[in-house]
């Protein structure tokens, strides 16, 4: 964890407990899944094999992770008990990496692995693997010579990444592993079809997510159709409940009754919910999961939750004001505090006292036009979705607005932004060929 952040190595957490947010145990640590990187870049930490009570295990994502102390790891309570199934683009720290024989970089002498460290990236919440205790010296079936333990940075080591110039999904993915989730879904759109499905077969579930929500709809409904049934599921509970909901419906009646059936209860409620509306209309195009606080909020709750660095700067921009419960649908919608509101006021000022109170919410049936001709007269990035009886259903974003406004290929569009147009449109037979 950069800036401050205290560095964990990963033999303390064998066994150690994980609990939910009220106390109660929901399993052990049995390894760590890492994803390698090309070159000597440090690898990122994707998450936790738990071993339930039934002796299942499941994997725990780091970003379900909420705190690592005291001999003990905290979740955010929501877990998805099926059974891990080690992906081709990832390695088990205690089954793979421990024990392993690897070389110095600056020496070539051979050590061994005793032990990893890993920090969070506070800009981004991922956390890497940047350190690896080794010991000097060979460690054999019948002896053991004790050698010189020392800390090095994770590139003074080899032994460990992808090679530069593989031809697998692995080696694809971990060179554009820093390509903005548009820009993957762009090289994935002109890939082979067989290729496509390797390199999303090779992604993790968040990453696949954010991937399929910029792509094309047929290029959504064939990946969603070449992956195992359970972790297609998987995948739609990972997307903006919006974006999940249009690409269901997009599917066949009888897929779309599996995959439902599949997803976690409440999940599947909400996307049920979500495909009542009609597609282009403020309630189909809402996400249903924007910022809530209760009246008795103050800005300092507010900006807490307004600094999530999992909510796009749309969802960001505003807070919205309900009574009880605090999920949509809410209590009655009081109004929305815009952020720039938020950052002049003392943190122990009450949101109930600065809302904005006179712009008119969304009613969910409110068509396109009406939608785009709101955020243009109002200058708003998100917009409140309030039903008849006074509850906030959700919230539109300018994003999926102009998803919707734009022709129907905007995706085929390169954009070049050093040279302030967009490049030539490719001819007709460039790929595949």
């Amino acid at each position: 964890m950069a800036g401050g952040t205290p560095r964990i190595f990963v033999s303390h957490l064998a066994g150690i407990a994980v609990f939910d947010p009220n106390g109660d145990q929901v399993g052990r640590v049995r390894d760590l899944v890492v994803i390698l990187r090309v070159g000597r870049k440090p690898p990122r930490l994707l998450g936790l094999v738990v071993e339930l009570s039934t002796r299942r295990r499941i994997f725990l994502p780091m970003t379900r992770v909420t705190s690592i102390e005291s001999g003990q790891v905290i979740t955010t309570g929501v877990l998805n008990v099926r059974r891990f199934e080690q992906r081709p683009t990832e390695r088990l720290v205690f089954g793979e990496l421990l024990d392993r024989r690897v070389r110095l970089a600056d020496t070539g002498e051979e050590v061994t692995v005793l032990d990893l460290g890993a920090q969070q990236r506070s800009a981004r919440r991922e956390w890497e693997v940047d350190r690896v205790f080794v010991r000097k010296g060979r460690t054999g079936t019948f002896r053991r010579t004790r050698g010189e333990s020392l800390t090095v940075e994770w590139s003074q080591v080899t032994g460990f990444s992808l090679e530069e110039h593989g031809q697998g999904a692995e080696s694809l993915l971990a060179t554009f592993e820093q390509l903005r989730p548009a820009d993957l879904a762009n090289v994935l759109h002109h890939l082979s079809a067989k290729r496509r499905a390797e390199v999303a077969a090779a992604l993790d579930d968040d990453r696949l997510a954010d991937v399929l929500e910029e792509l094309p709809e047929d290029d959504q409904i064939e990946i969603l159709g070449k992956l195992k049934e359970e972790r297609a599921a998987d995948v739609l509970e990972a997307m903006d409940p919006d974006d999940a909901a249009d690409l269901l419906a997009d599917l066949p009646e009888e897929d779309k009754e599996r995959l439902l059936s599949l997803m976690q209860p409440a999940d599947a409620a909400e996307m049920r919910r979500l495909m009542s509306y009609e597609e282009h209309t403020a309630g189909g195009l809402m996400t249903t999961e924007p910022i809530v606080m209760r009246p008795d909020s103050t800005v300092a709750d507010a900006l807490a939750r307004v600094r999530n660095p999992d909510l796009s700067p749309a969802l960001a921009a505003q807070v919205y004001v309900c009574r009880p419960p605090d999920e949509t649908p809410t209590g009655k919608y009081l109004g929305a505090v815009h952020f720039q509101r938020l950052l002049r006021d003392p943190p122990y000022t009450l949101v109930s006292s600065l809302l904005d109170d006179d712009l008119q919410p969304l009613d969910p049936e409110a068509t396109l036009p009406i939608i785009a001709g709101f955020f243009a007269t109002y200058d708003m990035v998100a917009a409140p979705v309030v039903d008849e009886t006074g509850s906030l259903l959700g919230a539109v974003t300018v994003d999926d607005v102009l998803d919707h406004m734009l022709p129907d290929d905007w995706r085929e569009t390169e954009f070049h932004l050093d040279e302030g147009e967009p490049a030539p449109e490719k001819e007709a037979g460039a790929h595949g060929a």
